[in-house]
């Protein structure tokens, strides 16, 4: 090691400070990874895929869970290599030590997940005046969700051990949401309602062919199958994460790839694709031509609690990265600060909970935020796919997972492709990814000021070690 891993610098503060809490066993793990997976996107997009291709709105689904399981292989021979709170960032700046690159893909990420938390709040509020009748819209729903965000900034406060309780009620109520889909589908089905041959009609949008409209349909797709690489920002406060996370993961990834087909074929069964595509509630139009006598504001509330739970937990992968990343030394000390009571990095909640603030605010559109958020998570995928390979002549002195070379090279060029133009992406998406990484650049620039001013060379030279991030429980 270097003076200054055990010397000053941001190492040296850092391990003044206590660590995290290993509360995580296999239980909760899976529990966090399948209730990440499933939320917003499901509840929210499944009319929207289904504007793109018909009938076969499952299709898009199954490849977008096709490329999140290749890439998710890459992910498990890193977390079982590395396993510590940066995730993707730390990855990247072990493979390539370039101090700018590393802090635009942590920037990514952390933008992807308060994005995410951003809009899913948004839909909270929404979802919570319609359930109790409220009737609130504009500033009043931009109030309801900004009040929610602090309901959840004092979650995250309160500790891991607390959210990830919260997140297992939480994961229940939308499982339930999405078996009550399935049975009214299945059930539906036996009786000869709805209509099955739907299920491989192909219908696009437009004239692109079938190809290009299920490439269209799965850049939209895969914001539902997002969610499963929070864990590995969550690897500090497991229990032996070497040893349980390839299992969970790759359950956790099988779990909710099943229910997800399961619900495209309950829907377009019973709501045309025409039907389905319109408004923002297709479940709920599901529901209603499935089971009328179904109260429908039980629902309504069912989903409201989905899209919380996709709040938490990507405000819990935030801050947690945001962390991580100070700890390393790519962020400023101030961020890696953990509350010596609650035990948790308080500066950091509080940090992602104003940039989440900001976005509640001036942003809205579900659709483009989405869309945005799969764009900055396949770029970082990319990467993380070209790390592990990278990163093969690094040894550890412990066993860890190994994915078979061929996937990390296949999730490269999957996830290199649909980030570009040629997919059908809209043009806005770009035009919001360019401004948050534009934000990027100015705060990067503000972080070399920083580290100058305590004798780190910006160029990541005299960086802490990567992987040290002081003792843990």
């Amino acid at each position: 090691m270097s003076d200054l891993a055990t010397g000053s610098g941001a190492t040296g503060k850092a391990e003044l400070e206590p660590s995290l809490h290993r509360v995580m066993g296999p239980g909760l793990l899976l529990l966090f990874i399948v209730g990440d997976i499933l939320g917003t996107g499901i509840y929210a997009l499944t009319g929207q895929v289904a504007k793109q291709v018909g009938g076969v709105v499952w299709l898009p689904f199954v490849v977008a869970f096709v490329v999140a399981l290749i890439t998710a292989f890459s992910y498990l021979e890193l977390v079982t290599k590395y396993p510590k709170a940066a995730g993707a960032a730390l990855y990247t700046h072990k493979a390539f030590g370039i101090h700018f690159v590393t802090f635009l893909v942590a920037f990514a990420v952390m933008c992807s997940g308060i994005t995410s938390a951003s809009t899913a709040s948004r839909a909270f509020a929404a979802n919570f005046s319609t359930g109790f009748g409220l009737g609130l819209e504009g500033t009043s729903i931009t109030l309801l969700g900004l009040a929610f965000m602090v309901l959840v900034a004092i979650v995250n406060f309160r500790g891991v051990g607390e959210s990830v309780k919260a997140n297992v009620v939480l994961t229940c109520i939308e499982l339930t949401g999405l078996l009550i889909i399935i049975v009214i589908g299945l059930w539906a089905i036996g009786a000869g309602q709805g209509d099955v041959s739907r299920v491989l009609t192909f219908e696009p949008a437009g004239d692109r062919g079938m190809f290009w409209s299920v490439i269209a349909a799965t850049t939209l797709a895969f914001f539902a199958m997002v969610g499963f690489e929070d864990s590995v920002n969550m690897a500090e406060e497991c229990k032996n994460p070497s040893k349980i996370f390839p299992k969970v993961l790759l359950t956790g990834l099988l779990v909710t790839g099943l229910i997800y087909v399961l619900v495209s074929i309950s829907a377009i069964t019973l709501v045309p694709a025409a039907e389905l595509g319109e408004g923002e509630t297709p479940l709920l139009k599901v529901v209603s031509a499935g089971a009328p006598g179904f109260p429908l504001g039980i629902f309504g509330i069912i989903t409201m609690f989905a899209v919380a739970n996709s709040a938490l937990i990507n405000m819990l992968m935030a801050s947690r990265l945001v962390y991580g990343m100070s700890r390393e030394g790519v962020l400023p000390p101030i961020l890696g600060r953990v509350h010596r009571s609650r035990r948790t990095p308080y500066i950091a909640i509080a940090f992602t909970s104003l940039l989440a603030f900001g976005l509640i605010s001036f942003v809205g559109a579900v659709p483009a935020l989405g869309g945005t958020t799969a764009l900055l998570l396949l770029g970082v995928f990319t990467i993380v796919n070209v790390a592990v390979l990278v990163l093969r002549k690094n040894k550890v002195d412990h066993e860890h997972f190994k994915s078979p070379t061929v996937l990390p090279v296949l999730g490269a060029i999957c996830c290199a492709f649909l980030v570009g133009p040629w997919t059908g992406r809209a043009a806005e998406q770009y035009l919001i990814a360019g401004i948050l990484l534009g934000i990027g650049v100015v705060l990067w620039a503000v972080t070399v000021v920083v580290m100058r001013s305590q004798g780190l060379n910006p160029s990541g030279d005299n960086l802490p070690p990567i992987g040290h991030s002081g003792p843990v429980n």
